[in-house]
């Protein structure tokens, strides 16, 4: 596995080692001793797996503290442009976020730290998105932030007419009004 560092400090992608041949491929897409000699020491408590039709963008989403949740993101099938938002005050990328594309074909995973809001848009014609997460779905601690707020810039490579957004997502808050408690 390599650990690939993005220009958000404690965001990193990981890159597995794939194993190919005429029978398909073979990769550990999480081994906690492979892990640990990477510095990421997380305890998994909840997978969660979402399927999704090209447009679909979800998020921003994140929980509060003491709730808060680190995921690992990948994709089973299809194409996803996965998004991390800084949202830790004090952090020197505050208000800055990351996008990779990850894919069932790259087999890349995106480690999501506490005091990062997340989403994604679908970018083919549909997809599975698996992400495991070290603390429980605490529903009095989500929160999120309007995926297309102005301030953000954020490119979901859809669009405008073929974006699917949940209602909930849609009444989101800015970024400048999100309730948010994570410092850096």
């Amino acid at each position: 596995m390599e650990k690939i560092t993005t220009p958000l400090p404690g965001l990193f992608v990981l890159a597995p080692r794939v194993f190919e041949d005429s029978r398909g491929y073979f990769f550990e897409a999480y081994n906690e001793r492979n892990f640990a000699e990477l510095d990421i020491t997380l305890r998994f408590v909840q997978d969660n797996q979402s399927s999704s039709s090209y447009g679909v963008i979800r998020g921003l989403h994140y929980q509060l503290e003491p709730h808060a949740q680190t995921k690992l993101v990948r994709v089973l099938q299809g194409t996803i442009l996965d998004v991390a938002l800084d949202i830790r005050r004090g952090s020197p990328t505050y208000g800055q976020h990351f996008a990779i594309e990850l894919s069932a074909d790259n087999k890349k995973q995106l480690l999501i730290p506490r005091g990062f809001a997340h989403g994604f848009s679908v970018l083919s014609e549909t997809a599975i998105v698996l992400y495991k997460c070290d603390a429980f779905y605490h529903k009095e601690s989500d929160a999120g932030i309007r995926y297309n707020d102005p301030a953000l810039g954020i490119d979901w490579k859809i669009p405008e007419d073929k974006v699917v957004v949940s209602d909930k997502d849609k009444v989101l808050p800015d970024f400048l009004t999100c309730r948010n408690t994570f410092q850096y």
